[in-house]
């Protein structure tokens, strides 16, 4: 078990995620500045779509009776960025991010393709984002579940009214992150669906993702550039059903 409580590798059935936002002084931001710079610098030069924002980082997580705990603090997207490529230095960290974990009426899943000018080109996965200021709400908790449904209508152009969101959760806990995983299901096919979401994508003025990606089982998932955590919760997924 590491020192936020929670242990690299696992998949966790999760009934909530409890999430508030608290105080924290990171050391590795202020000590680092100059390399923070640099290293932003670099990588977003020709990217005008990648924006040092402030983002919401997990600095504690425990599990206890299905309901994840954790307390996050406010960061720059540049340190955030520094830390991940730099090998997670400093206090044990996690960018505690949810995902819809999008499902089609015949079983398939649709995930997206991060465009040419995102931090993560051509990577492949289910529609998420960082946790950010938009997330927090008036008592200093973040609304995960809220990110879910933003950042997938964000990212795809599918509406609330089109979509069914279920409560439960499964988290799966990599070093430096932990993926939210809350299913979503839609009535079409997969192909329907993706077509539909192509067509809005491409209505899109600054669209983050290039290609909606269809996976009915593990031996598609092989074709795709996807992170380590997106992998691994499919292999969990499809192992169980």
């Amino acid at each position: 078990m590491n020192g936020n409580g929670v242990i690299d590798g696992e998949i966790v059935g999760l009934d909530r995620v409890e999430a508030r936002i608290e105080a924290f002084d990171w050391a590795f931001a202020r000590e680092r500045a100059d390399e923070i710079a640099a290293h932003w610098a670099r990588i977003s030069a020709g990217k005008p779509a990648m924006f040092n924002g402030r983002v919401m980082l997990q600095h504690r997580g425990a599990i206890e009776d299905g309901v994840f705990h954790a307390g996050y603090f406010e960061a720059d997207y540049a340190a955030f960025m520094s830390w991940r490529d730099f090998g997670h230095p400093g206090p044990v960290l996690r960018n505690g991010f949810a995902m819809a974990a999008l499902q089609a009426v015949d079983g398939a899943f649709l995930l997206g393709r991060m465009g040419d000018h995102t931090a993560n080109p051509g990577k492949v996965y289910f529609a998420a984002g960082t946790p950010d200021k938009e997330d927090a709400r008036p008592d200093s908790t973040l609304d995960l579940a809220g990110s879910v449904t933003r950042e997938l209508c964000e990212e795809t152009g599918l509406t609330l009214d089109e979509i069914s969101v279920e409560e439960r959760w499964t988290a799966v806990i990599v070093p430096g992150r932990v993926a939210f995983m809350r299913p979503v299901a839609v009535s079409w096919s997969a192909e329907e669906a993706r077509a539909l979401m192509l067509e809005r994508i491409a209505t899109q003025a600054e669209p983050e993702l290039s290609d909606i990606v269809i996976v009915r089982n593990l031996a598609d998932c092989a074709a795709y550039d996807m992170p380590p955590f997106m992998t691994s919760y499919l292999v969990h997924i499809f192992g169980r059903d």
